[in-house]
């Protein structure tokens, strides 16, 4: 079942009408997953560039389940995923991606922005704030998406080529080691 709603909104897989709440919509938990994995090394060098060192990749396990496994999130682990659906948003909406409550008092929080006009699975951030393991069912409701409509559009969906996270199908490793003010505070400590 396809959700094409006014003005542009799409999603794809929607599994059951029920996941349609009056202010929020259910998004469900994803097959692929990016698992930190603990290295050698001290740290994580998030401004250093890749080509100058170890890529943050490298800090990262892809693995795969079906619907209907499970996943288990660890204490203190991140974990990237993505949601089963795939969301269109129009050019004058955005969504608050949160955790649904029953996994908040379990002990994971999720809280992102999805800018107007985004394409693609809506990433997943996962962390395990509690003590003990949480196993999570692959294809369950994980997260609320919340859509507020702006009063203009945005030119999110035109200016791509500016943007480091856009339709993508299957988790993304952090690319903060391509941010363009690297480069200015680079310049700016060697002056």
């Amino acid at each position: 079942m396809k959700v094409k709603g006014p003005r542009g909104l799409y999603i794809d897989p929607l599994l059951s009408e029920s996941q349609l709440g009056e202010v929020t919509i259910d998004l469900r938990l994803g097959t692929d997953f990016l698992v930190s994995v603990v290295t050698r090394r001290p740290s994580i060098d998030s401004a250093q560039r890749p080509e100058q060192s170890r890529g943050i990749a490298s800090y990262f396990r892809s693995t795969r389940r079906e619907l209907g496994d499970k996943f288990v999130l660890y204490p203190s682990q991140v974990v990237l995923g993505t949601t089963l659906e795939y969301v269109g948003l129009p050019d004058d909406v955005y969504a608050d991606i949160i955790s649904r409550s029953s996994f908040s008092r379990l002990g994971i929080h999720h809280n992102t922005m999805i800018q107007p006009g985004f394409r693609g699975c809506i990433p997943l951030e996962l962390f395990n704030h509690g003590n003990n393991p949480i196993e999570l069912v692959v294809g369950g409701r994980l997260v609320q998406a919340r859509l507020m409509e702006m009063t203009s559009s945005s030119r999110y969906q035109s200016a791509t080529e500016n943007r480091k996270y856009f339709g993508n199908v299957r988790p993304v490793i952090s690319k903060a080691q391509h941010d363009p003010d690297l480069d200015t505070l680079t310049k700016l400590r060697e002056s």
